[in-house]
């Protein structure tokens, strides 16, 4: 048995999140606790965040909007003048 001394962490999160993810950890096999046991020792384990975490710059930000927008502009006849495109 061990003898390390437990602190509780309290966190607050969405109501909808909270759920899923209990329905995820417990079809995993897990409860909270145990899932954000899992991810604290990994991410000390590492010495970071076990997973990537980027911010989109504007310009991919404004393309994803476009393309969902249908905002898209003709294509291109050929690789040659995309390859002028991309180099202009």
């Amino acid at each position: 048995m061990s003898t390390t001394k437990k602190k509780p962490i309290h966190i607050s999160v969405d109501k909808d999140l909270k759920e899923q993810a209990e329905m995820l950890f417990n079809d995993l096999g897990l409860n909270m606790t145990s899932a954000i046991t899992v991810f604290l020792k990994q991410a000390v384990k590492e010495q970071a965040i076990p997973f990537e975490i980027r911010k989109i710059n504007s310009e991919t930000l404004q393309a994803i909007k476009d393309v969902e927008d249908g905002n898209l502009q003709g294509g291109f006849s050929s690789v040659k003048e995309l390859m002028e495109d991309l180099n202009a």
